[in-house]
This record gives C-alpha cells, structure tokens and sequence, in this order.
C-alpha cells in the first residue's frame, strides 16, 4: 500500500482471495471459510490509507451470480450484505464493493446497510455499453448502491483481447454516465505486452483523461 501511495496510485482490496478457497465440501460457498480467509487481516490497520484514498474499496467476493463459480448455487444477494457487515466490523470505514452488475443486486427484497455498492463490468457479450451503463446505473439507484464500471480488456471480446478502438468507445460509453465511482479494468493477466502496445497504450490514456477530469467521488453508499 505504501508503494501504492507513493506512486499515486489507488486500489481495490480483494483479501480473500480466489473462490477455491472458501467453498465447502459440495462446492458451495461458505461464509465460515470466508471469514476465515478474512481474519488473516484482522489485525492490519487500513484507516490511513482509507482516509488518503489509496484504498476505494473493499471487494468482498466476484461475480457471486454466477452459479458455475458456486457449485451450482448462486451467493444471495442477503449473503452478500453480510458478507459486507462483517467487513464493517474489521474496518468500518472502508467502503464494500461486489464484483457483479447492480441489477443482480437490486433483485433482492431486502435493504442494503452495509453494502457500498456494484461493480459492473462491460463486456462485448453484454450489449450496447450505453444501454448497460444506464441500466446498472438505474438499478443501483433503486437499491442506494454506488457503482464501479470498467472494462475485461483481455477476455471481453468473446473470449478475446478487445481491440483498441473497442476500448476506446466501450470505455467512452462507460464514462458517459457521472454515477460511478471508478472505473477499474479486470484481468491483468499476461497483459504486460498486450497493453503497451501503441494503440491500446493510447485508448488507455485517453480513458485515464477521461476519468481524471471528473470530480472525485467515494464509492461509499
């Protein structure tokens, strides 16, 4: 986190690592396991770097919707929420964050007290950007959520690289809407070469103006 700082850089949290680590014995996710994971980190002191903005958020679990990552059964969006307090009662101040679309989220019955917001991420098979950016941003309104958005540059063309020029507009699109909070791409992986490539090193700049001429705006709910 120091080195973060120190580069002027900021960063999503995610503590727990991959899925594997805290399913049960039929595949299923559990909460015991989770936690768990979590305690690892029970005693490290986040709150400077929460108050400097290094950290924008915690992200408690990715794409909880999906089934196949669950053994079948989807995490609720209840689970989710407590997922989310339980963060609270380790770093009350830093704010929640689930990898996955507002519209999942706003699914459920239920209120949202703990839970800072969505992270909705574009890809090529979700449709016009516009119509998704809208549509999460609708969704997190009803449920008070904030929403984070960003792009899979390395998987988000139906399995493939996107192209600069899909970068480009997708994340143009993203933009568009003042509601998120932050604009954060997923996977990195073995993207070293592929991102600094000209084109793509260029699209990414031009998203990275983009975003740094909006007002700063917290992911908290």
């Amino acid at each position: 986190l120091a080195a973060i700082k120190s580069r002027g850089g900021k960063v999503v949290l995610q503590l727990t690592g991959h899925h594997k680590y805290y399913l049960d014995a039929n595949g299923h996710f559990s909460m015991t396991k989770w936690k768990e994971r979590l305690n690892m980190f029970k005693g490290v002191n986040f709150s400077s770097y929460i108050t400097d903005g290094t950290i924008i958020a915690h992200m408690l679990i990715d794409e909880p919707s999906d089934a196949s990552n669950w053994g079948g059964v989807p995490v609720s969006q209840a689970t989710v929420e407590a997922m989310a307090q339980y963060s609270k009662q380790l770093w009350p101040g830093m704010a929640t964050l689930a990898r996955v679309e507002s519209t999942y989220l706003a699914q459920w019955s239920g209120t949202y007290q703990y839970l800072d917001g969505a992270w909705a991420q574009w890809v090529a098979r979700k449709g016009d950007p516009l119509v998704f950016i809208n549509r999460n941003v609708t969704d997190a309104k009803k449920k008070g959520l904030s929403l984070g958005v960003g792009l899979n540059t390395e998987h988000g063309y139906f399995g493939q690289r996107m192209s600069a020029s899909l970068i480009k507009s997708a994340g143009s699109a993203l933009l568009s809407s003042t509601y998120p909070c932050t604009f954060l791409s997923w996977t990195w992986d073995g993207e070293e070469v592929y991102l600094t490539t000209t084109a793509v090193k260029d699209a990414m700049k031009y998203l990275r103006a983009k975003a740094q001429n909006r007002t700063f705006k917290s992911c908290k709910s």
